[in-house]
């Protein structure tokens, strides 16, 4: 497990390495759009303590983080952590660390966890562990969201529609509802929550 962690690390450290924006994060309508969408699923404006594993250089962190009390980042390549403290610096009450997922999962519990072009890149087992992480760590009136381009990648990777269905199944399991599910041409994106009231029932309280 350390080796193919390290492999892993190396694998996007070198992308980082070659191009400092190498899926284009600042520059593509796709990540942009994805980006507003994923944002709008959310059922809360406000979030007091929000988790992104997997937060490359931190272009997503950044949107997150003005909803946000407390938002930790993290990211496994030394490269994606340097450009997302860098992109963070200024921002209060983000941190960002360098763990790997599933086994540097932190502790305590999350009202925001927000999984994102991310989860595809662990096997089946980790991704597994991963959302059962997530469900059960969620926060009361939490939220759960996973996104994911579903054009595949390298062939090593999840395909998208596992990577949900996996993560459906640890929401099922930890009793989450879902609030959002968006079957976009491009992306599968997902939300559940530990809340059974919708966005507009809450306002009308």
């Amino acid at each position: 497990m350390e080796r193919l962690t390290a492999l892993r690390a190396r694998y996007f450290d070198e992308k980082f390495a070659v191009d400092a924006d190498p899926w284009r994060y600042t520059d593509s309508w796709y990540e942009a759009r994805k980006r507003a969408l994923l944002l709008a699923a959310l059922p809360r404006g406000r979030y007091r303590r929000a988790f992104e594993p997997g937060c490359a250089t931190g272009v997503l962190s950044t949107e997150l983080a003005r909803r946000c009390e407390r938002l930790l980042c993290a990211d496994f390549s030394p490269r994606a952590v340097a450009a997302a403290r860098a992109r963070l610096a200024s921002l209060a009450g983000v941190e960002v660390q360098r763990l790997a997922m599933p086994r540097d999962w932190p502790a305590g519990r999350f009202d925001l966890i927000v999984v994102s072009e991310f989860a595809y890149y662990l096997d089946a087992r980790e991704c597994g562990s991963l959302a059962a992480l997530a469900a059960s760590t969620l926060a009361d009136e939490g939220t759960l969201a996973c996104c994911h381009w579903r054009h595949g990648g390298e062939t090593w990777m999840l395909e998208s529609a596992q990577v949900h269905g996996i993560f459906a199944q640890a929401a099922a399991n930890a009793s989450l509802n879902r609030v959002v599910q968006i079957d976009d041409a491009d992306f599968l994106l997902d939300a559940w929550s530990c809340d059974t009231q919708t966005v507009a029932h809450r306002e009308r309280e």
